[in-house]
């Protein structure tokens, strides 16, 4: 590294983060002090952003004097006792980042992997393990991806299976790793009874930059976040509920007038966000641009997509295409859903993704983001009944086109029932058509054979993913959520009914394959040259930390 990009990478940082190399060591270390009092780590350890020559290392050290700052050495080896470091140093931990630490070790050997550790004269954190990615020629490289953990509905029991899975290489996280909303509010019924209330002064809706830490404190405490955080290097993305459900560019669904400037309470939320998680801004501290790419040698391509922050118009809603007479304004509001300027990634970012994979030469393209990009596009009936007859509409329907498989004639008013589809959810990328049509034809164009993966829906999907002309162009695999309820949950559906319906999806969504609608748990990804296998993985329990993994479906993509 030159000096001149060593300035600049450290005025991006703005002490928030240390950086490392053979050349620098750690700036931040007072010369002359030898003894270091104990401090708590009272998170354990983490790793993030791993680049061929460079990972992030994270740790909580809250000065035992209750002091506003205080000092923490740091080691980073090939072998679990240390007696070689590669690296080491000292770093500072201050009351301004929440104690917060984190190291930029940089000129680090490619395609190993590490032990590393935090210590003081009195006392040490866990030993972590990480690794830096390969280049070159890589033969196998495997993936465990998630979304949606939330605190008050369960334990963290998927993160600690894929904790336990030694194939697992990196952990893509791709959003809502916390939840804003007050005790009493969304997916908080059996909190108390299991365990999972929120710390003192943490029960109202986070507001504040002391909101957000306070609830990022809270689901560090799970013992199976900390084991993968503590195993595997992350590498993560925001979605909404890190800041507000439905986030956009200037608002959120779950921000009001009276909750005060919804910058402030982006820029607070933003500001945790990169307190707690190892990860390394791209444009530094004080910037929301999140998104970037990461090689894996010649065999994936990865880019984290950010479909919240930097350049979402806000969500069309149905209810305002309703005429005066009550009819629902359909031309009106198609007309808006295919606007060919309106944006879910924003110029800057659709520009980048564009001129990264012009760029790339990876055997495999994989866009690392939020939200459902297949069409789910319903039969119109099931998106006009009430919450209760949802699963009823769906079986009718069922009926009907079963009856046509069998050679019956459908009546006009039947055949109109199954043909008229309208997207379900505005919120994903079915809100956003003419965007996603340009992003499909970026890769195809290209002829570069593309994998999306999503989260958010609490659910796990697979999805054809078809251009204008109906063409398949990309596979989409969508993770469950770690602990937040599904489509169960929100239809009042027993496991019986839950299955049917996740049978009967892929028969009226077109590009639909496979659904669960009912299990929390995870997915992994493992790419070879010739094959990308995908795993769906279901814990059996989340009320309490005794659990079973079942591995439900596997899907395997070859282009």
């Amino acid at each position: 590294m030159d000096r001149r990009h060593f300035i600049k990478l450290s005025s991006l940082l703005g002490g928030t983060l240390t950086l490392s190399t053979q050349l620098t060591g750690c700036a931040s270390a007072p010369e002359t002090k030898e003894y270091f009092p104990a401090v708590e780590f009272t998170h354990g350890v983490a790793s993030g952003d791993p680049t061929p020559s460079a990972v992030i290392l994270w740790t909580r050290a809250v000065p035992a004097d209750n002091d506003d700052s205080g000092y923490v050495r740091w080691q980073i080896a090939t072998s679990p006792d240390f007696t070689s470091p590669l690296r080491d140093g000292v770093a500072k931990t201050t009351r301004n980042n929440d104690f917060t630490v984190k190291i930029d070790v940089q000129d680090l050997p490619s395609g190993r992997s590490f032990y590393y550790r935090f210590f003081t004269s009195e006392n040490r954190s866990v030993t972590g393990t990480t690794s830096t990615l390969a280049t070159g020629v890589m033969d196998k490289l495997k993936f465990a991806v998630f979304s949606c953990a939330n605190y008050p509905a369960g334990y963290f029991n998927a993160y600690k299976a894929a904790a336990e899975d030694n194939e697992v290489d990196v952990v893509l996280h791709l959003g809502d790793y916390i939840y804003e909303y007050p005790k009493g509010g969304y997916a908080t019924a059996n909190a108390e009874s299991i365990g999972r209330d929120f710390m003192p002064g943490n029960e109202g809706e986070l507001l504040t930059l002391k909101d957000y830490r306070l609830r990022y404190a809270t689901y560090r405490q799970d013992n199976g976040l900390q084991l993968l955080h503590q195993r595997k290097p992350f590498i993560a993305i925001w979605d909404d509920h890190e800041i507000a459900n439905d986030t956009y560019m200037s608002g959120a669904q779950n921000h009001s007038a009276d909750e005060g400037d919804f910058f402030a309470r982006r820029t607070a939320a933003i500001q945790a966000y990169y307190e707690w998680l190892p990860i390394r801004p791209p444009m530094g501290y004080d910037n929301p641009q999140i998104y970037r790419s990461f090689e894996f040698g010649n065999l994936v391509n990865l880019y984290m997509l950010d479909t919240r922050v930097i350049g979402r118009e806000k969500q069309l809603n149905m209810a305002d295409y309703k005429q005066a007479d009550g009819q629902f304004d359909g031309k009106a509001f198609m007309q808006a859903l295919h606007n060919p300027d309106r944006t879910l990634l924003g110029r800057a970012q659709f520009n980048w993704l564009a001129d990264e994979v012009k760029q790339s030469s990876a055997r495999w393209q994989v866009l690392g983001q939020q939200i459902l990009m297949g069409k789910m596009h319903y039969p119109a009936e099931v998106l006009t009944s009430e919450r209760e007859a949802v699963a009823g509409a769906i079986e009718g329907l069922l009926g009907l086109l079963k009856k046509q498989q069998a050679g019956a004639t459908l009546s006009k008013v039947e055949q109109a029932r199954l043909a008229t589809k309208l997207p379900y959810n505005l919120d994903a990328w079915d809100g956003y058509a003419a965007e996603r049509d340009k992003v499909l034809s970026m890769f195809s164009d290209a002829q570069k054979s593309l994998l999306v993966i999503a989260g958010d829906t609490h659910n796990g999907w697979v999805n054809k993913l078809t251009n204008n002309r109906g063409e398949t162009v990309a596979m989409e695999y969508a993770t469950p959520s770690v602990s937040s309820p599904g489509m169960e949950d929100y239809l009042g559906l027993n496991t019986a009914q839950a299955k049917r319906l996740a049978d009967a999806l892929p028969l009226l969504i077109d590009d639909l394959s496979y659904c669960n609608l009912h299990e929390r748990g995870y997915m992994t990804m493992t790419f070879t040259l010739s094959m990308v296998t995908t795993q769906w993985h279901y814990v059996s329990n989340i009320s309490n930390e005794n659990y079973t993994v079942f591995t439900r479906h596997t899907e395997r993509f070859v282009n």
